[in-house]
């Protein structure tokens, strides 16, 4: 799915009435349809309900999903910040068709009159600014957010959080009217799903644009869920057809990364796992899983991975009917380890995700990643981002896009720039833009678990690694959202999310419903 600009989705509008004959009017209708709808199936105990609205398509919105409250036996209430006359278009024609007077609050004062109507209601809606507006907020609309900040309801926003720019790449944008839940229409603008402006749900409805009027020069998708990850098994099935992955890490001190990866490449359905390790951890990786096979790697007096383990002898032996391999998780900077890595990146021939010590290796000698040669994954943090590429964190930050879209190109590789909303970019220039997860993968391990996710469905569908990296991506955050059923942000562990990929894969196998949802969280019911 495409992410639009706000000027892109007016010319979708356009498009979708003047080339495919779809009214204005059913569009705002069908916006309006979607938000009552939502509102309804969510908060169905909610019986006062207050619609605030402004002179434009956004308050349009609201009318129509005045008017469906009112049909569905809800006490509604409508504070219109504007005068009657001040409503033009297709907003007009709705607020006509209301049968319901609205309360005029067309100043601060006759709002503040008014407060009950915030103070006393069940649910609030949102509809005062949508997706055109740009700042700053006129002092009636900040006035009337502060009020709607100031009630206990939950608030639905329709279309956007009024006050947001919906164009915004700013994480930390202001200002806008607090949110329980968002209700956009067609497609995401980036100031929706880049900015936190709620940690409630984003949906996204179809209100009757076709999919041929959807055009973005932005270059961005949204992460949906790949079709991958909706196949079920084969019923004559063995481990032979799931792939055979090899996990390449570990040092002294360092077993347990190693052995999380390991754990999620298999529990994310991978045929076979293997994990090579320095031979002082092995003991410890193979008997912290059963089901894991591994293999001893030479090592130096420092406990790390030594100049021979990875020579072009050991490595052809332990590359014999493996088709994946990643490596990374718990390496260490050890100078040896670095000049190992670097040898065996570049001979090797299978496809490679590399994560942690293994990208770190590579400091200032990017030229040497080149995936042209057979499928290269990299899957950096911002800090191991910049110092890929000689930046520092904050210029990685400001410009993820750039910097995510240029590095896959001129690289040839996919990369997965992690963060808040975690990109994937494929040597093409398409950037895809994840929403799963929460704060609560901030935690030591959780890299390890996508390195280990990601190289596990590599296994399984070698003819698809994009759709492969995208799937890992999405069900790494998915598992993340899981775990918080029985976690909180702060008590999850890396091992809480492998152990929470069961109901991951359950969720995105449910069969879809009206609504198209971005989750924060834990899960609806």
């Amino acid at each position: 799915m495409k992410i639009v600009t706000a000027a892109e989705m007016r010319e979708i509008d356009r498009v979708t009435t003047e080339k495919y004959g779809v009214p204005s009017l059913t569009l705002m209708e069908n916006a309006g349809d979607a938000v009552a709808r939502f509102a309804l199936q969510q908060y169905p105990e909610a019986k006062r309900i207050t619609v605030v609205c402004g002179k434009g398509n956004n308050g349009g919105d609201g009318f129509v999903a005045a008017r469906k409250f009112h049909e569905a036996g809800r006490d509604v209430r409508i504070a219109l910040l504007a005068e009657p006359d001040d409503v033009k278009g297709d907003a007009r024609e709705n607020l006509k068709r209301l049968h319901l007077a609205p309360t005029i609050a067309n100043s601060t004062a006759k709002l503040d009159a008014n407060s009950r109507l915030f103070s006393e209601a069940d649910l609030l809606i949102d509809a005062i600014f949508g997706t055109g507006f740009r700042p700053p907020l006129p002092e009636l609309a900040n006035y009337a957010i502060e009020l709607i900040g100031q009630s206990t309801a939950p608030v639905i926003s329709v279309d956007i959080p009024s006050g947001a720019d919906a164009d915004s790449f700013n994480v930390d944008q202001p200002g806008s009217c607090r949110s329980s839940a968002i209700v956009t229409f067609t497609v995401l603008k980036p100031g929706i799903i880049f900015t936190p402006l709620t940690r409630g749900s984003i949906v996204i409805a179809r209100i009757g644009s076709p999919d041929e009027a959807i055009t973005s020069k932005l270059g961005l998708q949204w992460n949906v869920v790949p079709p991958i990850l909706r196949r079920p098994r084969n019923l004559n099935s063995n481990k032979g057809l799931y792939g055979h992955a090899l996990i390449i890490g570990g040092s002294v001190g360092k077993s347990g990364a190693p052995t999380m990866a390991s754990a999620a490449a298999l529990r994310i359905g991978a045929g076979l796992v293997t994990c090579a390790v320095p031979k002082s951890i092995q003991s410890i990786v193979a008997g912290a899983i059963p089901e894991l096979m591994t293999e001893p790697l030479d090592e130096n007096a420092r406990g790390a991975i030594s100049e021979g383990a990875l020579d072009e002898a050991e490595a052809a032996l332990l590359l014999q009917r493996k088709n994946v391999v990643a490596v990374g998780p718990g390496l260490g900077r050890d100078a040896e380890t670095v000049r190992v890595v670097r040898g065996f990146v570049t001979r090797c021939p299978h496809p490679l995700v590399l994560d942690a010590d293994a990208l770190n290796a590579f400091e200032k000698e990017n030229t040497f990643l080149d995936g042209s040669r057979r499928p290269l994954v990299l899957t950096p943090h911002p800090g191991e981002m910049a110092r890929l590429i000689g930046s520092t964190v904050k210029d990685i930050e400001a410009n993820r896009i750039e910097v995510a879209r240029n590095f896959a190109r001129e690289h040839h590789v996919i990369l997965v720039l992690k963060g808040w909303r975690t990109l994937i970019a494929d040597s093409s220039g398409n950037i895809w833009v994840n929403t799963t997860g929460n704060p609560g993968l901030a935690k030591g391990g959780s890299g390890d678990a996508l390195t280990g996710m990601i190289a596990g469905l590599i296994a399984q569908h070698p003819d698809r690694i994009v759709d492969a990296v995208r799937a890992g991506v999405y069900l790494h955050g998915l598992a993340g959202d899981a775990a918080l059923s029985i976690q909180t942000e702060e008590t999850m562990l890396a091992s809480d999310v492998i152990a929470a990929l069961p109901s991951a894969f359950r969720l995105v196998r449910k069969p879809a419903d009206e609504f198209t949802w971005i989750q924060y969280g834990e899960q609806r019911g």
